[in-house]
């Protein structure tokens, strides 16, 4: 075998290594590498240039369109939840202050009214809707029930000259309505000819404007009314309301 042979053989053989070397650094992108080979006699040398770096470019431009971070959105979430929260318990506060002004304002409309309806009963007389001067002293005063109304219109037939006691107006009452103020009769004589008798002692509307006293009510029902009214006819009639054991 010749020796020129052997020398074309080696340098294939080398060209074949040198490319295979070639492609594996260019496929790692580390660098460019360029080999030159000689025969085995001859020196080898190996040579090897950096890569050019990568240029960078910077710009100004604000980045357009980019979503904050999950802990950043969170925050924001849990920003937006306790305005909320705070909204709604600023509402709450308001709607139990407004609940409690309104309470406070009934209690003193009550108590006002209260305070008023004392100082009727002392000086005045209040009855269906009717305030009527009983000509009393502002300091004089009456329970309204049965023991205050016969009383105040005891008062006021002595003024009047009217003749009665406590005890006979009292007995006359209990017998004729049970104390009811609002008493009416619908199945009697009188009922029958369209004038029921009516309250404490049963007055038919004619005899109570007939005998009515000034400075009463002059609603029928009326306790105070309705009581001197009747002891006014009863004196009439049987010299006092003391002289009636029945109907009369």
């Amino acid at each position: 075998m010749s020796k020129n042979f052997l020398t074309r053989g080696y340098a294939r053989a080398l060209n074949r290594h040198h490319k295979i070397a070639v492609a594996g650094v260019a496929a790692l992108g580390a660098a460019a590498i360029g080999f030159s080979a000689t025969p085995s006699d001859a020196s080898t040398t190996t040579t090897s240039e950096a890569a050019p770096a990568a240029r960078i470019s910077y710009s100004t431009e604000p980045i357009k369109d980019v979503k904050g971070t999950i802990t950043d959105q969170l925050a924001g979430s849990g920003v937006k939840t306790e305005l909320i929260a705070a909204k709604k318990q600023a509402a709450a506060d308001a709607a139990a202050e407004k609940k409690a002004d309104a309470a406070a304002a009934k209690k003193k409309a009550e108590q006002e009214r209260e305070t008023e309806e004392a100082a009727s009963r002392s000086g005045d007389r209040h009855w269906g809707g009717e305030r009527v001067d009983t000509g009393k002293p502002a300091q004089e005063s009456y329970a309204d029930n049965l023991d205050g109304w016969i009383r105040e219109s005891l008062d006021i037939m002595n003024e009047r000259g009217i003749p009665g006691s406590y005890e006979g107006i009292h007995r006359n009452i209990i017998r004729e309505s049970s104390g009811d103020p609002k008493a009416i009769n619908l199945w009697d004589i009188n009922a029958q000819n369209g004038i029921p008798s009516k309250g404490l002692l049963q007055v038919i509307p004619p005899t109570f404007a007939a005998y009515h006293v000034p400075g009463t009510s002059k609603n029928i029902y009326d306790p105070v009314a309705n009581i001197t009214a009747a002891c006014n006819y009863a004196a009439d009639r049987y010299g006092s309301m003391d002289n009636v054991y029945s109907a009369y």
